[in-house]
């Protein structure tokens, strides 16, 4: 590739950035729709989620390229907060990256709402659900480390979100039916 090419993609990507820059200052003025405006930009990572116990709903842009934004990182940390205890932990950005992902595995350039069943899980949680269900909570669960989330997504078929996390082979993938979630997390490769 010659001098001359790559001229022409400097200053395209000079103009991106300065663009993403601009979308950023509008999306905090005009809220929701300037957020939009930025999530259709191509490096740019955004979530749409809804929390089926809090009833809290968060429509957000998480990252732009490699990086992953402090303000949204926090945002996300408390909506994904322990329900029971409301007890913050610090969430593995994987996960936002692997939700993503889930999305466009479905082949939809537009944000779909997650409904959340089960984000961070405190240890005293933990134990406590561990003793009070028949089975399904691990002693280590990974809620308990930030890295696991049990999720929905109205509109499309319980098997069909099982098979686009399990089709990125990037974590553990649990399906479970009857209670209409799927366990997804950043640990080990594993289905059950």
């Amino acid at each position: 590739m010659t001098r001359s090419h790559l001229i022409p993609l400097q200053h395209s990507r000079r103009s991106f950035l300065r663009r993403s820059a601009q979308a950023m200052l509008l999306g905090g003025a005009l809220g929701l729709a300037g957020r939009s405006v930025l999530a259709s930009a191509p490096s740019v990572r955004s979530l749409v989620l809804d929390h089926t116990h809090t009833h809290e709903r968060i429509a957000l842009v998480y990252a732009n390229g490699e990086q992953y934004l402090p303000q949204a990182m926090g945002t996300l940390n408390h909506f994904l907060r322990d329900h029971y205890s409301g007890e913050v932990g610090q969430i593995d950005p994987q996960l936002f990256d692997l939700l993503h992902n889930v999305q466009q595995a479905l082949g939809s350039g537009v944000p779909l709402s997650f409904q959340i069943i089960s984000g961070y899980r405190g240890p005293l949680t933990n134990a406590r659900l561990r003793s009070t269900r028949g089975g399904g909570v691990a002693k280590h669960s990974l809620h308990m480390e930030g890295k696991a989330i049990d999720i929905r997504l109205p509109g499309v078929p319980l098997a069909e979100l099982r098979d686009a996390a399990l089709s990125l082979k990037a974590g553990g993938v649990g399906y479970y039916p009857r209670d209409q979630f799927v366990h997804i997390d950043t640990g080990r490769v594993r289905t059950w």
